[in-house]
């Protein structure tokens, strides 16, 4: 903290630390910041080694120390060395439960972001723990200046989390079908086969309005992104190309 003048007001000098005057007379008050003079009016008066003993004072503050503590770093009745290591340990403990908080904070932001309106702990319950927020964040990049994710945006932000049970419950339902019906050897371009891809289509369109051109783009997904083929192949390997070649075929009769 710089002075050009070699005494100040407490006016001045709160001005100048970034205080207030009531700081200052409380700093006065406890013996820890006490006026080097005082005007003839017997206003208190600060000189420079009072300015630097508070630029002292308020780095201390800073770090958490309380004000006992302060004045024993200050006045040399302690270890300067070793309350700086026990306020370290107590800030490093302080940023990792930030950072923490961070982190839970910018995944509800990537929810709410996504047009899912469920509190994290219900998007647990809904989804799962393999859920990710983030994954919402991926897609919009992807798919954000599209009109079908406009769409999906306006018809999300109605749902309640009974919505999200159900969409939940209708995927899985599709998922287990679909694995019966690969398991059973199910060709796609047959009769079984379509009933799946439409019912996938129809899974859709609680989203968004897909047509079958619309849905064959999001098939490719299933074996052109890692991260979906892994989901729909841990049910059955080879689940995930199968239904792709489903919608595809089952396409190909619409367009």
């Amino acid at each position: 903290m710089e002075t050009q003048e070699a005494t100040h007001t407490v006016g001045q000098l709160a001005r100048l630390a970034g205080v207030t005057v009531r700081t200052l007379h409380h700093y006065g008050d406890v013996g820890l910041l006490e006026p080097s003079g005082r005007s003839a009016a017997g206003y208190r008066l600060y000189d420079a080694d009072d300015v630097d003993r508070l630029t002292r004072i308020l780095y201390y503050r800073d770090l958490g120390f309380g004000l006992d503590d302060v004045a024993a770093l200050l006045d040399g009745d302690t270890d300067t060395v070793e309350h700086l290591r026990h306020q370290h340990r107590l800030l490093t403990e302080r940023l990792e439960r930030v950072r923490a908080m961070v982190t839970s904070v910018e995944r509800e932001m990537e929810a709410h972001m996504s047009g899912i309106r469920l509190t994290p702990q219900e998007q647990l319950e809904v989804f799962g723990e393999t859920w990710d927020p983030a994954y919402q964040a991926e897609a919009e990049e992807r798919w954000g200046d599209t009109p079908a994710w406009e769409q999906s945006q306006e018809r999300v932000a109605h749902y309640t989390k009974q919505d999200w049970i159900e969409v939940k419950a209708e995927t899985d339902a599709l998922v287990a079908d679909a694995v019966a019906a690969f398991e059973a050897g199910v060709q796609p371009g047959s009769d079984r086969a379509d009933a799946v891809a439409e019912r996938h289509r129809a899974n859709l369109n609680r989203f968004y309005d897909a047509d079958h051109s619309l849905q064959r783009q999001v098939a490719a997904l299933f074996t052109e992104d890692e991260r979906f083929a892994a989901e729909y192949d841990r049910h059955a390997p080879g689940l995930a190309r199968w239904l792709r070649e489903v919608i595809e075929a089952n396409a190909d009769k619409h367009t």
